[in-house]
């Protein structure tokens, strides 16, 4: 028989009320709400990257093939190229690439009855795979392509929308600017579609419409295209495709990743991580620190008893193996409480949404979830882990506890 678990085991399951057994029910609470709240600032931070990432690379995908700018910026009109269908055929045949589609921007003014607003007019051609902007799209539907000219809609955001107090199919005047003194050129145009990512950046600059447009009102060669946006089906090879795709991209022409282009959205999504970490740091801090305390009242009250079993023999290792010991049932019981309460409380945010964010802020209405059983698992190992081992340090206590005055402590 095991000495030291059979009497550690005996205190622990002790049902008979006492102030050690108010401290341990404190202990396994306190235990149980860290790893519960370590659990959810997992959960949404992943949840929170995942979904602003995935806006992110649904409006504007993972890679751009454009004409090499210096100093371009998100804003920058690109130089025209001819659409080169050999490079987007081996493009496609790269694994990972899923979509390339061809793209260009320009500078414009949209012009309501009574504002006026500045945007990116995003041109896009008939062979544009609209599944990854449909799930922005609230009311109508993507631009309707014509044979003889450029389609005469445009899909503009929710916010340019409420600004401008525009509605679905309603026309509108947008001037768009030709630089180098010359004049704008207006063109009247229909709403057929109204989006909404829910970031900024995006929502107040940029509106969709036809590709063609943009090459007649530059004079550009049929068929020129100011830029190439490739999709992947995991953002996190994208070192490895973006590889792959220097291979087959032709040398006048330049790859950048989103993330290069919009490079302060990303950092801030980094930062969101290292808070991640700072609260996982400090949870752990909080149970350690919690169960240093329950363990030093665990030996006040036990004092007795440890002078009764110094004066029977056993040695100080083994009374200390009993109140570590019981401490790790104290651990065991808070992190099964805090895994009932974290993932419980997650599974309700992910079910009902309960609970919001300021959109504006946040870039999205309701707090995301994403947590994986393997991050779960860490969180319980590494709490486990912790508290024993800063438990070592007061249980050493035992050693200074003489038998004859601890017998005779009250």
């Amino acid at each position: 028989m095991n000495l030291p678990a059979f009497i550690a085991e005996r205190i622990a399951f002790n049902r008979y009320s006492s102030f050690s057994k108010f401290i341990i029910n404190i202990a396994i609470a306190a235990t149980g709400i860290s790893v519960a709240v370590m659990i959810l600032a997992v959960a949404l931070v992943n949840g929170f990257q995942e979904v602003i990432q995935q806006k992110i690379f649904s409006f504007w995908g993972h890679m751009h093939v454009t004409q090499y700018q210096p100093n371009a910026g998100p804003l920058t009109e690109q130089f025209p190229f001819s659409a080169d269908t050999f490079m987007v055929k081996h493009l496609k045949q790269i694994q990972g690439i899923t979509t390339v589609n061809a793209y260009a921007t320009k500078s414009a003014i949209i012009k309501a009855e009574k504002n006026l607003e500045g945007v990116i007019f995003k041109g896009v051609d008939r062979q544009y795979d609209w599944d990854h902007l449909k799930q922005f799209l609230q009311e109508g539907s993507p631009i309707h392509y014509n044979d003889s000219s450029y389609a005469p809609e445009i899909l503009i955001s929710a916010r340019l929308a409420k600004e401008l107090q525009l509605k679905l199919h309603d026309p509108l005047i947008i001037y768009f600017i030709q630089g180098a003194g010359q004049p704008p050129r207006a063109r009247k145009l229909t709403i057929s579609g109204i989006y909404k990512t829910g970031i900024e950046e995006y929502d107040k600059t940029y509106v969709l419409g036809d590709l063609e447009l943009i090459r007649k009102l530059n004079n550009w060669e049929p068929g020129s295209v100011g830029g190439y946006e490739i999709f992947t089906d995991d953002y996190r090879q994208l070192k490895e495709v973006g590889t792959a795709a220097y291979e087959v991209i032709p040398d006048k022409l330049f790859l950048r990743s989103i993330e290069e282009i919009y490079p302060n959205i990303f950092a801030w999504l980094r930062l969101q991580s290292k808070n991640e970490v700072i609260i996982l740091w400090i949870m752990s801090i909080v149970a350690a620190i919690n169960m240093i305390t329950a363990l030093l009242i665990l030996i006040l009250e036990r004092t007795n008893m440890i002078g009764i079993l110094k004066a029977l023999g056993m040695r100080n290792y083994n009374i200390q193996a009993i109140f570590i010991t019981q401490a790790a049932y104290i651990v065991i019981a808070g992190i099964i409480l805090g895994n009932i309460l974290g993932l419980g409380l997650a599974y309700l945010q992910q079910t009902t949404g309960f609970f919001k964010l300021p959109e504006e802020s946040y870039y999205m209405s309701v707090a995301a979830i994403s947590l994986k059983w393997w991050q779960v698992v860490l969180i319980d190992l590494f709490t486990f882990a912790v508290s024993l081992v800063v438990l070592i340090v007061p249980s050493l206590i035992i050693r200074k506890i003489t038998p004859v005055k601890a017998i005779q402590f009250k």
